[in-house]
């Protein structure tokens, strides 16, 4: 019977620390649940004026309602879609009198034209947005072709002589046809708790098999050394 010691003791911890692994990841996606609805709700919430000196931390994803005159640059950020394809989020300049600022007009498919801004004065519901597309395998934006692979705010302000502050247009007065709006959203944020949770606690079942099967194993060679 001592021989069996060693070898459960060892797959019960193995189960133990496994489960153990899996739940704090159940722990962790409850958590991760919290955060996002939690920036859903202040998405959703009623737009407010532009504040004065919005700030990267406090203020992101504030809505807001903001009026101006589109400009007539137009930056392409390219970007894809699911079962959309490729295309562009198209960036141009909200002049608000006293203010410029970035504006995210939308997506629109690679191929088709980017539409000539609206004219006069026009208004757009969206959030203010600091986004961060850049990793470590994004080229550099060319500017020159107007090709550009992240929102760089402080490079696109120099472009369109604007502040480096970004509204992502949820609804505008106006038809930007084919432009479609992009809106901000949680889809960005990686949340791969659950499937961390359900391989740990996989784990667990193939070691307490494991365990089980050379239990079974140690216990048929005892009988076959007895005969």
């Amino acid at each position: 019977m001592a021989r069996y010691i060693v070898p459960l003791i060892f797959g019960i911890a193995g189960i133990a620390v496994l489960v153990g692994l899996g739940v704090w990841q159940m722990q962790r996606l409850a958590w991760k649940e919290g955060i996002l609805a939690d920036i859903e709700a202040r998405i959703a919430a009623d737009p407010v004026e532009l504040p004065a000196a919005p700030d990267p931390e406090g203020d992101r994803y504030l809505p807001v309602q903001v009026t101006g005159q589109v400009g007539d640059q137009a930056l392409r950020v390219l970007v894809s879609q699911k079962q959309v394809g490729a295309g562009y989020r198209v960036i141009s300049a909200l002049d608000m009198g006293e203010r410029r600022i970035l504006l995210d007009r939308g997506f629109v498919k690679v191929g088709r034209d980017i539409p000539a801004p609206p004219q006069g004065e026009v208004t757009v519901t969206g959030n203010l947005h600091w986004p961060d597309d850049r990793n470590s395998s994004t080229p550099d934006n060319d500017v020159a072709d107007n090709t550009w692979f992240a929102r760089d705010l402080d490079q696109m302000a120099g472009v369109l002589d604007t502040e480096p502050l970004l509204v992502v247009a949820r609804e505008t007065s106006f038809s930007d046809d084919p432009l479609t709006p992009l809106p901000v959203d949680t889809s960005h944020i990686a949340n791969d708790h659950l499937e961390y949770a359900i391989t740990w606690f996989s784990l667990a079942a193939v070691w307490a098999v494991m365990t089980g099967y050379f239990l079974w194993r140690m216990r048929q060679s005892a009988k076959g050394e007895g005969t």
